[in-house]
């Protein structure tokens, strides 16, 4: 449960911020344009495409390596490939992680591997056996750590990674904002490289879209204006479904889940449409209890938890990436067939499929939707940022914070 009267009380929101959550998440365009500036000033400006990858490979310990991933995987046309390398290990500390790399990765391969710290001994592994099949290797890592001194004695591209001034860096691991610092340089890259549109324009454009949206959400914006305290108080006493429609919205939907439940605590679950209808249906409609003594009709309720109720959230990808007669966001395939009272010649989108979904089983809804569709990139930014500030108020808000 949260509290919801600290949603529009800026100043007892600012005394729960002990940690500096709001101030690192607002701060998300000032990561990326001082990201955008340092990468600059690296050798990446003058790198002269030389023919396209097979497979793009992203690893790393922290919560940026699966959104770059995301973001890659939707902004790279198909015929190159984007994957995420899983990390393994006994323990979930980044000094005892592994990143295997895949038997068929080769010297058509690029492998860009990500770290905070750059001491992570496994991301040494990774990047040694990458050189000796021949892999192009890129690395983001602070400057002069075992990673970045490493990549340079292998000959390989190092940037450097470098945080906005005067923005204290939270300690807790999934707190939004610093993610930019990491992913703006790789998007430079690929763009530098001709495999997305992200140059500096398109970055800069982004930057200004995450200012826009930090306005919108701040602390002192009221609930009834403010898109991520409305979610924020939806989400109370509910398990948020985050259904996504297209792929840079899988991308913020994979991300949103995670930063809901790393950060604030709030279970929440995402997939993609129209697999998501199937894999969530049995939540919607009724109260997640949990518990073999919750059909006792005779058990001491008063210390029982209140019962979850399942909230789906429609994100939906930008219309700019869907031209006239694609299925994109449609799970591919043929045209959906038109349904009884619509009108002749509309598509019936996953989307539409979602919604009437959630109304037969009586399960709420919420749908985050960007203000302005100029570029797929921006439409993108605005939507993380948006479920970022989400749950940053169900952390601070929380009756079990700390």
């Amino acid at each position: 449960m949260i509290d919801e009267s600290l949603l529009d009380a800026p100043d007892a929101l600012d005394r729960a911020d002990l940690r500096g959550l709001l101030r690192s998440v607002a701060a998300s365009g000032a990561q990326v344009r001082t990201a955008l500036r340092a990468v600059q000033e690296s050798p990446v400006p003058r790198l002269q495409p030389d023919g396209r990858p097979g497979t793009v490979l992203v690893a790393g310990p922290g919560p940026d390596t699966a959104l770059t991933a995301g973001l890659l995987s939707a902004l790279i046309d198909e015929n190159v490939r984007v994957a995420r390398l899983p990390a393994t290990g006994a323990l979930a500390a980044p000094g005892a992680l592994r990143w295997p790399l895949p038997h068929w990765a080769g010297a058509l391969d690029l492998l860009l591997i990500t770290s905070t710290d750059g001491s992570e001994p496994g991301l040494g592994e990774l990047l040694e056996t990458a050189y000796r099949r021949g892999l192009t290797v890129v690395t983001v890592a602070p400057d002069r750590s075992s990673l970045s001194d490493l990549t340079l004695r292998r000959r390989s591209l190092t940037i450097e990674l470098t945080h906005a001034p005067r923005v204290e860096l939270p300690a807790h691991p999934a707190a939004p904002g610093p993610q930019w610092s990491l992913v703006t340089p790789l998007l430079y890259l690929c763009g530098r490289l001709g495999l997305c549109a992200a140059g500096e324009d398109a970055l800069l454009a982004l930057a200004d879209r995450l200012d826009a949206t930090a306005e919108r959400c701040g602390p002192a914006v009221p609930v009834d204006a403010n898109p991520a305290k409305a979610l924020a108080a939806e989400f109370a006493g509910s398990l948020p479904l985050l259904w996504s429609d297209g792929l840079l919205a899988s991308a913020a939907a994979r991300h949103g889940a995670a930063t809901l439940t790393g950060l604030s605590g709030l279970p929440a679950l995402s997939a993609d449409l129209p697999e998501a209808m199937t894999a969530h249906g049995a939540l919607l409609g009724g109260s997640l209890t949990g518990g073999p003594e919750a059909d006792d009709f005779f058990r001491d309720r008063v210390e029982e938890p209140p019962a979850l109720h399942a909230r789906v959230v429609l994100l939906r990808s930008p219309a700019v990436l869907e031209p006239p007669g694609s299925n994109f966001g449609n799970g591919g395939g043929a045209e959906r067939p038109e349904r009884p009272g619509r009108q002749a010649g509309t598509r019936f989108s996953a989307a539409d499929a979602a919604r009437e979904l959630a109304v037969e089983q009586g399960a709420a809804l919420s749908e985050l939707t960007p203000t302005d569709l100029s570029t797929p990139l921006e439409a993108a930014a605005e939507l993380i940022a948006q479920l970022d500030f989400t749950a940053v108020y169900l952390a601070l808000t929380s009756s079990n914070r700390s």
